[in-house]
């Protein structure tokens, strides 16, 4: 018996599935490594690299190299702990090879949350729930275009095929040979599949805003068509800060204790996007809606 082959329509779907995912991770990905702006670091120390590894292993380790100088790098922990359960001993290593032993008189642990934790695990389950919701909808989509089931025998399926893709390439004439004798054998049976992309596509937003709020970032995680005035806004923002502050006191813990240790001066801040408390309380967010009010006055 032969391979089974797998067909072009597998093959794409496949395709188009794993680029979904892959979009949709880095793009998560690239936020969360965007979230933080570190302030006079070392030249000797990459930003991107640190929160890179943050994001990927859930911590780095701060040291200073007698040939480098100031360094951040990926960290294995052990040996003994001491009171608050923090490892004593570290060893900073690179993919060159370069690894050095350290400990606590030394170094310093820069953790990415209170729960010492890297963020992979959320970052695959928003990426996934989004790539469902994107590939839903491209299906359903499709399925508004080509809303039929036909039915043939197997030796009409090539025929059938190749009028097909020129219907689905939107060909403004098709043409078939006037022998073919298909018509009293060929049926055609509507999916009736409804249209539900909007649906989805309010969802992913849903998600999308979820995620932000996982990553500590503003956003419009509410529903509501009249304007909003900053003590609601800021109300509802009360879980962007919470998830904002669990990392960013870890990093400030971090800059207190390698300042404390080494003499520096560094310092971390979260690059925040708007300003959530408003000067005034009352103050309307949406100046456009009311600019509209007074125009219809």
């Amino acid at each position: 018996m032969g391979r089974r082959r797998k067909t072009s329509d597998n093959f794409d779907s496949m395709y188009l599935n794993n680029r979904a995912y892959i979009y949709q991770y880095n793009r998560i990905k690239e936020l969360a490594i965007s979230r933080f702006h570190w302030k006079n670091l070392p030249e000797t120390i990459d930003e991107r690299f640190l929160e890179l590894t943050l994001f990927e292993q859930g911590m780095a380790v701060f040291f200073n190299d007698d040939v480098m100088g100031y360094l951040a790098l990926t960290t294995m922990i052990g040996g003994m702990l001491d009171v608050y359960r923090i490892p004593t001993q570290r060893t900073a290593y690179a993919n060159n090879g370069f690894n050095i032993s350290l400990d606590n008189t030394n170094s310093v642990i820069i953790w990415n949350n209170k729960l010492h934790e890297n963020m992979i695990y959320g970052c695959e389950m928003f990426a996934r729930r989004l790539y469902e919701c994107d590939r839903t909808i491209d299906v359903n989509i499709q399925g508004q275009k080509t809303p039929i089931l036909i039915t043939c025998s197997e030796n009409q399926r090539l025929t059938l095929k190749n009028t097909y893709e020129q219907y689905t390439g939107n060909a403004p004439v098709i043409f078939a040979d006037k022998d073919i004798d298909i018509l009293k054998s060929l049926q055609a049976i509507p999916t009736l599949a409804p249209y539900v992309a909007d649906k989805l596509l309010e969802t992913k937003t849903q998600i999308w805003n979820e995620c932000l709020t996982w990553l500590g970032i503003s956003n419009t995680n509410y529903q509501k068509k009249e304007r909003l005035i900053s003590d609601e806004v800021s109300r509802n923002m009360g879980g962007t800060i919470a998830s904002r502050n669990s990392g960013l006191d870890m990093r400030k813990q971090a800059c207190d204790e390698i300042n404390r240790m080494f003499g520096l001066n560094i310092d971390v801040e979260f690059n925040d996007d708007i300003d959530i408390q408003a000067n005034n309380k009352n103050e309307d967010i949406y100046d456009s809606d009311e600019i509209e009010v007074n125009e219809n006055e």
